[in-house]
């Protein structure tokens, strides 16, 4: 799903204006970026929380000079946990799927 789909899904639902919605959805994606930046955590009720985090420098290795080690700096990522309401509704679309015979992302890369 992307920014567009959600507009207009929201348009169509709500009868507001598209570029009303993509607005009030871009000031709303907005504000979270900036709370981030500022290492400030967003928690948004049933659905998730978004938080930074530092990852610890480590030494890693050039695959095409093995004999080579690669310092990588620590660096600050973004990590999202999921709501107890969404997770809950991800495990049982996903129990669904495996019922129904397809693969999953565990079976098809294993």
């Amino acid at each position: 799903m992307t920014k567009r789909d959600l507009v207009v899904r929201i348009s169509n639902e709500t009868g507001l204006v598209q570029q009303d919605v993509l607005k009030v959805i871009q000031k709303t994606l907005d504000y979270i970026s900036e709370s981030l930046t500022k290492r400030e955590t967003v928690e948004l009720r049933n659905f998730g929380v978004f938080e930074v985090k530092t990852r610890k420098a480590r030494i890693g290795r050039n695959p095409n000079a093995p004999e080579e080690d690669v310092p990588i700096p620590p660096r600050a990522v973004v990590k999202f946990k999921p709501g107890k309401e969404m997770r809950e509704a991800v495990m049982k679309s996903g129990r669904s799927v495996e019922a129904d015979g397809e693969e999953t992302s565990e079976t098809a890369e294993g």
